[in-house]
């Protein structure tokens, strides 16, 4: 028995492929969702026309016909435009010979929709501002420590009069990042929109995420700006200390140098409380947390 077992095995197999061999030898239907794609439109034309991204296509073919349509899955139907401009009706039905897949072998039997409807129009141009559309979600503890760098800002767009002269900016395709914990560059296409051609499709973000943490600086003179010659202000205390918020490496390359705190004379001689808050000027990408003391004592000395 077991040295007739592979003799077995293959007579199995024999069967199974003549089986399916036989049954895909007859005649099937199928509904395939094939994308739709206008071409051929008059020189300096195009459609901003909202049109169905694909079709349904219902065919009666031979099985072993439409097991090989569906396993491709790369086919789309062409439907050249022509010459006309303004509005237009077509019939998808009369654009079998432009789409060479529909082989003689192939019966179509019906089209969802059977005809579309769209207008050609003149394509102008226009520069537009590129928003991003990222989600972002951070590990704990970390976040965004300065602006995300875009490249470019900005795309030049071709596209349908009627539409483009709405149309204040264009998107990218949405993207989510998760746990985010360190530094991100990611190439993002545009938003795809019926009749527009970018001169830039995809951008170049980057991300530069770190750690969020804490810093003191201390020792930071308060300066007073605009005193008449003929007076001086005395500060009490003239130093503050200013506690900031970042990323570590942003804080990590920080001094004292880089705070300008300051008070001005006329702010000085409005008070009527005895004591000021000074301003304070941060570094880029830090979020101002404190200061201390937050009210400045001064004494106003005239010569």
């Amino acid at each position: 028995m077991k040295k007739n077992i592979h003799i077995i095995i293959i007579s199995f197999i024999f069967s199974v492929v003549l089986w399916i061999s036989i049954s895909l030898s007859n005649d099937y239907y199928a509904t395939l969702d094939v994308p739709l794609r206008l071409t051929g439109f008059p020189d300096g034309y195009t459609s901003g026309t909202h049109l169905p991204e694909f079709i349904s296509v219902k065919l009666k073919a031979k099985g072993w016909k439409l097991v090989a349509l569906g396993l491709t899955q790369n086919e789309e139907y062409v439907v050249p435009v022509g010459n006309e401009v303004g509005k237009r009706t077509l019939n998808l039905s009369n654009y079998f010979s432009d789409n060479q897949w529909l082989s003689s072998d192939v019966e179509v039997i019906n089209f969802s929709p059977d005809s579309i409807n769209f207008f050609v129009e003149k394509m102008v141009v226009k520069k537009l501002p590129i928003i991003p559309d990222i989600g972002l979600k951070f590990r704990n503890g970390y976040g965004l420590a300065s602006p995300m760098i875009m490249q470019p800002e900005s795309t030049i767009v071709h596209g349908a009069a009627s539409f483009l002269k709405d149309l204040m900016f264009v998107s990218t395709q949405r993207i989510d990042f998760e746990n985010l914990d360190n530094q991100v560059t990611k190439t993002i296409p545009l938003e795809k929109i019926p009749g527009m051609v970018y001169e830039n499709p995809i951008i170049k973000v980057y991300l530069n995420i770190q750690k969020i943490v804490e810093k003191n600086f201390d020792g930071i003179r308060i300066k007073v700006l605009d005193v008449p010659k003929n007076q001086s202000i005395l500060l009490l205390p003239n130093k503050i200390s200013v506690g900031v918020r970042g990323g570590i490496d942003i804080l990590g390359r920080l001094d004292t140098s880089q705070f300008n705190a300051y008070v001005n004379y006329r702010d000085v001689i409005s008070d009527t409380l005895g004591s000021i808050v000074p301003h304070v000027n941060i570094p880029d990408n830090t979020i101002l947390q404190f200061i201390k003391p937050d009210q400045i004592r001064y004494i106003i000395k005239k010569f």
